[in-house]
């Protein structure tokens, strides 16, 4: 519930009376994200003069009732003093003697509406309502802009600080090999110039995330659908990180039948199979395992599972893992690469075919990660996020 503050300026005491009683006990209901229930708080001046100074010695009002003629400064003059002291509240003219040039004159000051005299409580209750809807849907707007130039802020900072560290180690790596301080070992200088290659894949791979999360979001992503073998490109994947996974002694292993064709964009589940399979040998032990498994459903749903027997998430650090960048940073995880995005754009693909991402863990024990998809009638934009259920997953 919201109360409005109207002001009331008129010099005929019976209609600042009457229009006061109408709106004491007027209630509008709008939609719950623009006001909800709007209640009115109503003041009084009967004159213009009397109405500026309201204004400048109180709180502004929210909605201005404006008399055009009264005696003293007229109401189109009562507009342009408050455009001088940048005074802007909504404001509807009542007057008994509108012409087109008045109305004409009255909006350039800002005024937003009229109301012919003499009118009715319907007729009044029908225009504070129309102004009313009006104020509220341009304070919603004004928040939305607000809401997105401090997220675009913080996007700009987050990645900032993203880069920056990179940047300096290959810049240091670079100082390095400029003065000579590595020394002249052919060994040495392999290191330094690997060490920047890492950093700099690192912010090629951050980029390209980057790249994938706003087409996604933005419902600009070129889709290409066609019929694929979840089984292939899960076997693909696995193949991609099988040497990774031999050095440490990971066990990789397949459960899903000997096809799984489904109707699908190829680069996104690619995408899906490659960040699950590539984190879970990550964030594994050595000697620990990993098992993918398809579980085809009727009419096209599809459930992906990829457990691991790695470093595990508490219930808390599992719900954190919902934004953008969010990187669980501990003692087991600190010298893991990653840029925080891989597995929020395997959410927000999921939710392209109409499914979801969550995950279930135990630390010590080790994660499963749950993809679902509907791949009979996959949507054509980014649907919403989930507001229930199993834990999104970003990591």
């Amino acid at each position: 519930m919201q109360t409005l503050r109207v002001l009331v300026v008129d010099d005929e005491l019976g209609m600042r009376l009457a229009v006061a009683r109408v709106l004491s006990n007027f209630v509008v209901h709008l939609n719950e994200e623009v006001g909800g229930e709007i209640h009115f708080e109503v003041q009084t001046a009967e004159s213009g003069e009397q109405a500026i100074e309201m204004m400048t010695s109180q709180p502004e009002p929210d909605l201005l009732l404006l008399d055009l003629k009264m005696p003293g400064i007229s109401g189109l003059e009562v507009l342009a003093q408050m455009r001088q002291r940048n005074l802007h509240p909504l404001t509807v003219m009542i007057t008994a003697y509108a012409t087109l040039e008045t109305a004409i004159d009255a909006t350039k000051r800002g005024a937003h509406d009229f109301l012919p005299k003499p009118f009715t409580p319907d007729e009044l209750r029908v225009a504070v309502r129309r102004a009313v809807k009006h104020l509220m849907v341009e304070r919603q707007a004004q928040r939305l802009r607000e809401e997105k130039r401090q997220v675009r802020f913080q996007f700009i900072s987050v990645l900032g600080h993203e880069l920056k560290a990179p940047l300096a180690a290959i810049e240091g790596y670079l100082q390095i090999l400029r003065d000579g301080t590595a020394g002249q070992s052919p060994e040495t200088i392999q290191q330094v110039v690997q060490r920047a290659l890492i950093r700099a894949h690192g912010m090629r791979k951050l980029i390209s995330d980057l790249l994938d999360l706003t087409r996604i979001e933005s419902g600009q992503k070129r889709r290409e659908f066609g019929p694929v073998d979840l089984r292939e490109i899960a076997q693909n994947a696995l193949d991609g990180v099988a040497q990774a996974a031999e050095a440490r002694e990971i066990t990789l292993a397949l459960h899903a039948p000997e096809r799984v064709p489904v109707v699908a964009d190829r680069g996104e589940i690619e995408i899906i199979f490659n960040n699950l399979v590539s984190n879970a040998v990550k964030y594994n032990r050595n000697g620990g395992r990993v098992d993918v498994t398809i579980e085809p459903g009727e009419g096209g749903l599809v459930r992906i599972a990829v457990a691991d027997t790695g470093i595990g998430l508490t219930r808390e650090d599992a719900s954190r893992l919902f934004q953008e960048f969010v990187r669980i940073k501990n003692d087991q995880t600190r010298t893991i690469p990653g840029t925080g995005l891989g597995l929020s754009i395997v959410r927000k693909l999921a939710q392209l075919y109409q499914g979801d991402a969550t995950v279930e863990s135990e630390p010590g024990v080790g994660s499963t990660f749950t993809v679902t998809l509907d791949t009979a009638a996959p949507p054509p934009a980014p649907v919403s996020e989930p507001s229930s259920g199993a834990v999104p997953i970003a990591r």
